[in-house]
């Protein structure tokens, strides 16, 4: 058979290549020919004469379109042996769509290969547009195909987790601090600069993380929530950035990470601090494309998120410890928001036991109760180092136990337990470990302002972090 390929330059403009497409036919000349033409269309061609590989390029080339031959032999033209790959194709991979070749037009297996799955049927010779057009219709039904069925995911990820969840109004209190932070947001909430929330443990980060969500353009899609430093490392990548079907044990179908699951909505990466140095690289790389590849995939994935991050920790002081990358810090810290303690918002804590005490009642059948002068007072006078979390679980157990339509200062009592005193001293070493544990402490863990509290260089201070190990900003 003498086949012409045309090379006609088009008036049109040339699309661009994408897609990968496996030609399998036993005619040299026909392969030949074939990549020559189709090389202009799609960015991979691969060409086999023999269909004993094909399941072993199903697997790792992963071609989004098969152009499959329906005789193998020439002294038999049944077309049997190629429905057999037919099925054997659409059994290992359906989402991969098959254009099958024959050469005597023979409209009945035609039809028995549509019926078995192929996208459409090319009769040889055939004719240059009307193979492209057959072939590009099975590329774009293999991406619409393909579109729905991670939609389908996305949402199953999204009812799955509750990661929509609707929140109750974020407190911002009266004190200065608040309506300080507060002026900001409402700024920076209605654009998408990426944005670092950094304060210490219990302050309600992603409280504050979904508040900046409610008040975005992005309001009415998902929120995503990661707890990084729940992450182990051998899943990173799977939790983040998907898998597919048999990408390793256990994947035993396909799934969408947390950024495909928060595409046109936020991504909250709570305790960002506590990333290992060599998933930071990966993340930094994510964030940098705008898109994910599923392991087990060579696909990549474009998405769209609004980047929040949180951490408790001091990321420069980090960077200059070998703890995080400078340039990831950067491209996280377009804005950075600064959650005060409770210490820092005394004027906010009655209004707070009270939203709880509110929540909790309703919750339990208590919807009379009310908090005493007396109590307020102890409330206001507290020492939170749980900060808002710690206010929240003893306003909650104070409305469990409470007897009376009120919480008094005896409910607080029975529901907080007393703040452990230090441990005693009994050494010079211990003494110092405790100094450097308190100024951690009293400055947020900002190393600078620790060293100058405690009079000695910062170098002086990262040796004895190092040589007392245990001790962390509490």
């Amino acid at each position: 058979m003498t086949l012409c390929v045309i090379f006609a330059e088009r008036n049109h403009e040339k699309m661009a290549k994408t897609g990968t497409i496996l030609v399998v036919d036993d005619n040299r000349n026909i392969l030949i020919a074939a990549e020559a033409l189709l090389k202009r269309y799609f960015e991979r061609v691969i060409t086999i004469p023999n269909p004993s590989r094909i399941m072993e390029l199903l697997r790792s080339e992963k071609p989004d379109v098969v152009l499959l031959d329906m005789n193998f032999n020439d002294r038999l033209n049944s077309g049997n042996e190629g429905l057999y790959w037919l099925k054997e194709i659409k059994s290992y991979r359906p989402d991969t769509q098959v254009v099958v070749f024959t050469a005597y037009g023979d409209i009945k297996l035609a039809v028995t290969a549509i019926k078995e799955g192929a996208a459409d049927f090319v009769v040889k010779p055939w004719e240059n547009d009307k193979l492209v057009a057959s072939l590009l219709a099975a590329y774009n039904l293999r991406k619409s195909k393909g579109e729905v069925r991670r939609l389908e995911q996305v949402r199953k990820q999204v009812v799955g987790t509750g990661q929509n969840r609707r929140e109750g109004e974020f407190f911002w209190g009266k004190s200065a601090a608040m309506k300080e932070l507060r002026a900001m947001v409402e700024k920076v909430a209605r654009t998408d600069a990426n944005i670092l929330i950094t304060g210490e443990n219990g302050t309600g980060k992603e409280m504050l993380a979904r508040e900046i969500h409610r008040l975005s353009p992005r309001r009415k899609e998902v929120m995503v929530a990661v707890d990084m430093g729940a992450v182990p490392p051998s899943l990173f990548e799977s939790e983040l950035f998907g898998h597919t079907k048999g990408a390793f044990t256990g994947a035993t179908e396909d799934r969408a990470g947390k950024f495909e699951v928060a595409d046109q909505g936020t991504l909250f990466l709570d305790e960002i601090g506590n990333l290992p140095p060599e998933l930071q690289a990966k993340l930094l790389n994510v964030l940098q494309s705008r898109s994910v590849t599923r392991v087990g995939s060579n696909v990549p994935i474009p998405v769209d998120i609004r980047l929040i991050s949180a951490t408790n920790r001091n990321l420069a002081d980090a960077i200059v410890m070998g703890e995080f990358r400078e340039d990831l810090l950067y491209r996280i810290n377009t804005i950075h928001l600064e959650l005060p303690p409770l210490r820092e918002r005394a004027d906010d804590i009655v209004g707070l036991a009270e939203m709880f005490m509110k929540r909790y009642g309703e919750k339990y059948g208590k919807r009379e109760l009310q908090l005493t002068r007396n109590a307020a007072k102890k409330l206001r006078n507290a020492y939170w180092p749980g900060n808002i979390r710690e206010l929240q679980h003893t306003i909650e157990k104070a409305v469990i136990i409470s007897e009376e339509p009120w919480i008094d200062e005896n409910a607080l009592s029975a529901s907080r337990p007393p703040v452990a005193p230090p441990a005693p001293v009994a050494t010079l070493e211990e003494m110092e470990r405790e100094m450097i544990r308190v100024a951690m402490e009293t400055h947020s863990g900002h190393l600078g302002a620790v060293a100058e509290a405690l009079g000695i260089t910062r170098q002086t201070l990262y040796n004895k972090m190092k040589k007392y190990g245990d001790v962390e900003q509490k």
